[in-house]
């Protein structure tokens, strides 16, 4: 598509000079064929250009340091939901994302970002995609390289889909209009396909990634696609999509080979992708930080930057009070606000009520941390989940046991069945993935109403938004305006 998010043919060399770690991969050159031809005329350069797609992944593209790669979208999709609490505005970051306000202008960078960012990933996808099968060099090379950007691509599309389209209704036709697929690097305009067709190229997608990737092993290297972390987007899909079958095989499938980490593990800040849990992650080192523009500059307790100085991130408290006080996950949050053995916080920095040290930096001078964006006792969850929305109370309850008495070893297996073993499930899902970017997507995809009321959450903080009807039209985000402006007459907008 011809417009400024260039969904089909990005630069070439944008996507090679992000995988060098210079400082000046924007200095890009227009792509030529030729240009495109010598960039994958091997499967060496073609690692090197999926490592370039890695990279996107945590990199100051953007003019808005908020939305440091996929950090942007996880900070977003929390702060949008009820878990999350913001305590002042004193600091504009995340503001107007709380009060619900930027996700329905078409203007905002919000939409711009989430827009942008991903057709980013698609289109370097595409790239690899259309040349990997001519270039020189082994066969098992080019079925990893291929499998781990047809997952991309997949994966982008479902980020996108879940914002920019209805939720999707499994037995409904999903007519409704969700994003553009280009599956070909071109410039040419491109109308919006449907919620159901964009969900069925994401699982065509999926499948032939989980068949290309079988076989392969990455190594310690996390920031790289396997089979299991394409079978784990794909538990991701099913679930959203309602085909619990589907959900709960491919999450018990995914986590093979990880294991829940420990509770001295738990407690030493989110930040080291070695941990046995983690599954898929940007490693951040100490030459790529991206200071302020650092998942760990807004979501850390103790980096000190104005984010945190003034607003650090607190749980609603009517979630709080539900986890076990004997349960390693009850100690991340400080109900009082004053625990000052406990909780650090950056020099002159401010005190709430359920303040968070989930998220840590190792050195309190830099942002460095590994960003978590799948872990195995997520996978535990969608199979719980999809077992119990099933009927079968007594695999969701077994699925459930063996991560809750991981985090809780005085935890006893639910004698809870339907509706009630679902509310735990769900309880569970909420205090285990808090902060990791699963909440607006959890919301809408169960077709939940956002309640923010009989807790900690200010009404003046939040714009007196505290409450969202399930399927109210401002579940959809709006397509950005320049899109609209140079793709209007074959692209239009949601409901406003």
């Amino acid at each position: 598509m011809k417009n400024i998010f260039n969904k089909g043919a990005l630069a070439i060399t944008l996507l090679l000079a992000v995988s060098s770690c210079k400082k000046d991969y924007l200095e890009t050159k227009p792509t030529n064929q030729v240009a495109t031809v010598d960039a994958f005329r091997t499967t060496k350069n073609a690692w090197a250009a999926l490592n370039g797609i890695h990279r996107i992944l945590y990199s100051q593209i953007y003019g808005n340091q908020s939305q440091g790669g996929q950090s942007g979208n996880m900070m977003y999709m929390d702060i949008m939901g009820e878990d999350m609490v913001m305590n002042t505005t004193s600091n504009s970051w995340f503001r107007s994302e709380y009060q619900w306000l930027t996700h329905r202008i078409t203007t905002s960078n919000i939409n711009q970002y989430h827009y942008s960012f991903y057709y980013m990933i698609i289109g370097n996808a595409n790239m690899i995609i259309a040349n990997i099968d001519n270039a020189d060099g082994a066969q098992t090379d080019k079925n990893a390289i291929k499998g781990e950007a047809l997952t991309y691509r997949a994966w982008a599309y479902f980020q996108m889909v879940q914002l920019f389209g209805e939720r999707f209704a499994a037995g409904a036709t999903n007519g409704g209009l969700g994003v553009p697929i280009v599956l070909v690097p071109t410039t040419d305009k491109t109308p919006r396909s449907t919620v159901s067709q964009v969900y069925a190229q994401i699982n065509t997608d999926l499948d032939a990634a989980i068949t290309a990737l079988n076989g392969y092993n990455r190594g310690s290297d996390k920031s790289q696609f396997n089979i299991n972390i394409a079978k784990g987007i794909k538990a991701r899909v099913a679930l959203t999509q309602q085909n619990w079958a589907d959900a709960a095989k491919f999450a018990q499938e995914a986590r093979q080979g990880f294991t829940l980490m420990t509770n001295t593990q738990y407690r030493t800040g989110f930040n080291d992708y070695s941990n046995p849990e983690w599954m898929w992650s940007s490693r951040i080192v100490a030459d790529q930080t991206n200071y302020f523009y650092s998942f760990f500059a807004y979501m850390s307790a103790n980096y000190n930057s104005t984010a945190i100085r003034t607003s650090p991130r607190s749980m609603f408290s009517v979630l709080y009070d539900k986890i076990s006080s004997t349960d390693v996950r009850k100690g991340l949050w400080d109900p009082t606000g004053k625990n000052t053995t406990d909780f650090p916080v950056p020099a002159n920095g401010s005190r709430y009520p359920y303040m968070s040290k989930k998220f840590l930096v190792a050195d309190v001078g830099q942002t460095i941390g590994d960003v978590p964006y799948m872990r195995a006792a997520e996978m535990y969850l969608i199979e719980a989940e999809a077992l119990a929305r099933s009927g079968n109370n007594e695999g969701a309850v077994t699925a459930l046991y063996n991560l809750a008495v991981n985090r809780d070893a005085s935890y006893r297996r639910s004698t809870n069945t339907g509706a009630a073993l679902i509310d735990e499930i769900m309880t569970q899902r909420r205090v285990e993935l808090w902060g990791e970017g699963f909440r607006f997507y959890d919301l809408k995809r169960t077709n939940s109403a956002l309640d923010r009321t009989g807790g900690n959450h200010n009404a003046t903080v939040a714009n007196s938004l505290l409450q969202v009807p399930a399927g109210d039209i401002k579940w959809q985000f709006l397509i950005p305006q320049e899109e609209i402006n140079v793709g209007g007459d074959v692209v239009f907008q949601n409901p406003q």
